[in-house]
């Protein structure tokens, strides 16, 4: 398998998300992509130049040239990726749907990021922070 030049940081220890990464996996069969979990112990994420409070904030992609792509973009840019979702890849930037989607986004991770805090795994005693 080649080396991936296409990076994926998602939040495994998320029920939902993990269920969406696994769907994503399956598609991409062997796609040259890296699947990181931010959560797993062993996990640097100064070598991709985030947080842990960045990616649990924000849904992250790293592409091929080295660009990160965060939040609905990033979506964007690995369904760009997907055999099945290039479609709707090409549909939301024909349609510069990006910023209705961004907007979408930003209510779901802003709970989603609470939620975790809750749960203990950003560190910052079950308050989120500003």
């Amino acid at each position: 398998m080649p080396e991936p030049t296409f990076t994926v940081l998602y939040d495994g220890g998320c029920p939902l998300c993990s269920r969406e990464i696994d769907h994503y996996r399956r598609l991409a069969g062997g796609l040259p992509i890296r699947w990181v979990d931010v959560t797993l112990p062993a996990t640097d994420l100064g070598s991709y130049g985030v947080s842990l409070e960045d990616v649990l904030r924000r849904f992250h992609v790293i592409d091929g040239s080295g660009t990160v792509h965060t939040g609905a973009r990033a979506f964007i840019a690995l369904w760009a990726e997907l055999p099945r979702y290039r479609r709707l890849a090409r549909f939301c930037r024909t349609l510069r749907l990006a910023p209705v989607l961004e907007a979408c986004y930003r209510r779901f991770a802003d709970w989603h990021y609470v939620r975790r805090c809750r749960d203990g795994v950003c560190g910052t005693n079950g308050e989120a922070a500003p």
